[in-house]
């Protein structure tokens, strides 16, 4: 069972280190080589967990199957690094931050190979062992904790929830290799001090038994799992991501066209440049051509602001209240789209302004940038409008953006 578990997951991530190397739509993210080599690095580590490989590796070198998954945790620690200075830095500085981990990397890795020859020429001599266990749980434990302070504050500030939650399991795996690196220094103590209290040659049956394997190999399987998982899962969702979106943005586009044909009807003079919105760059470019759909609508409720009657809104604020909708965004969407047919009907006649302005809309300077919320509240103040309609519908321009999506 343990086997299959190890030798599994060594090949989970070894996928994953492919996905990354091959980037995602196109193009290949800042930190991908770095995510490549930390996945890796744990998919060898896994393998070299795995009884089967250690018995085989042992078969001819004894005892090094330990030196082997210590070693490809380390390089994993320093790709984990890599990959927050790739993030957090200007180019040179990261590069330069790297080059210093690797070079400490290769000083941690000698040191402990080193160690462990003289280890086995002395017929494992627990102070070398301590030695080489002290190189190992210091490099691991400091990157451990970095990594972990930068992964918290990191997913404080992060916008994206996916995003938020993956930094956030990253800093549980972080947390267990803290725990893992406790351990180790607690064992570490037990050997140099001659207390005794850890089995040096005990195997573990599995992942719990004996109780220090739940430390030894359970800690740190969960912190690779944890960590990769973490780091991982958010760029996965990413694709998903993004096809959400679209689509809102594509039924966005289509459900704001009558309310954007009847305002630019009226007002014309409001359409951004016409000419270049062919149907196949809106298919390319939703979020442009929505974010000036926008745009244009909101143009248009200014150049209608003389028409604006004060007595229908006062009139719909009336209405909405009865009908136990005040003070609610639909409640307000109902007033504003009562506000906009009129204005659009009495532009049309050729009716005279209104004495009185009715005042915009309540929030309408909260929203001013925020594409995402102006859209919401276009959404609700069109699906409004199409119940205050005039009868008689003014005819669509003809523009290239006067098309559905």
């Amino acid at each position: 069972m343990i086997n299959v578990l190890f030798s599994g997951t060594a090949l989970v991530l070894l996928a994953f280190a492919a996905y990354w190397v091959r980037g995602r739509g196109g193009h290949r993210p800042t930190g991908a080589w770095a995510m490549a080599a930390l996945l890796t690095s744990f998919a060898l580590a896994f393998a070299s967990y795995s009884p089967i490989v250690e018995r085989a590796v042992e078969s001819v070198v004894p005892h090094v199957a330990r030196l082997l998954s210590n070693t490809f945790t380390l390089a994993a620690a320093t790709s984990v690094l890599a990959f927050m200075f790739q993030l957090n830095l200007e180019a040179d500085r990261a590069r330069q931050q790297i080059r210093l981990r690797v070079i400490a990397l290769a000083l941690a890795v000698t040191g402990m190979s080193v160690f462990f020859t003289a280890e086995q020429l002395t017929h494992r001599s627990p102070v070398l062992y301590a030695c080489y266990v002290l190189i190992y749980i210091t490099y691991l434990g400091y990157t451990a904790k970095d990594f972990l302070q930068q992964t918290w504050a990191q997913s404080k500030r992060s916008r994206r929830r996916s995003q938020r939650i993956g930094l956030r399991v990253t800093s549980a795996g972080c947390a267990f290799a803290l725990v893992y690196a406790g351990y180790k220094v607690f064992a570490l103590v037990s050997i140099g001090l001659g207390l005794g209290l850890i089995p040096d040659h005990a195997r573990c049956s599995t992942a719990l038994t004996p109780a220090r394997c739940a430390f030894s190999v359970t800690a740190p399987a969960l912190a690779v799992l944890l960590i990769t998982v973490g780091l991982t899962v958010p760029a996965l969702l990413w694709p998903i991501s993004r096809l959400r979106a679209r689509r809102w943005e594509r039924s966005s586009f289509a459900a704001l066209e009558p309310l954007w044909n009847d305002l630019t009807a009226v007002v014309p003079e409001v359409v951004l440049d016409p000419t270049d919105a062919t149907p196949g760059a809106r298919a390319a470019d939703l979020d442009f051509h929505l974010h000036r759909r926008v745009i244009e609508i909101n143009d248009a409720v200014l150049a209608l602001r003389p028409y604006r009657s004060l007595q229908v809104q006062k009139s719909a604020i009336g209405t909405v209240a009865r009908r136990g909708k005040a003070d609610t965004s639909e409640g307000g969407a109902e007033v504003e789209a009562a506000v906009l047919s009129a204005a659009v009907t009495a532009k049309r006649s050729g009716s005279t302004p209104q004495d009185e302005e009715a005042p915009p809309a309540a929030g309408t300077h909260t929203r001013k940038g925020d594409l995402h919320a102006e859209t919401a509240w276009l959404l609700l103040v069109a699906h409004a409008y199409l119940r205050h309609r005039s009868p008689q519908r003014a005819e669509p321009i003809d523009l290239g953006t006067a098309a559905g999506s």
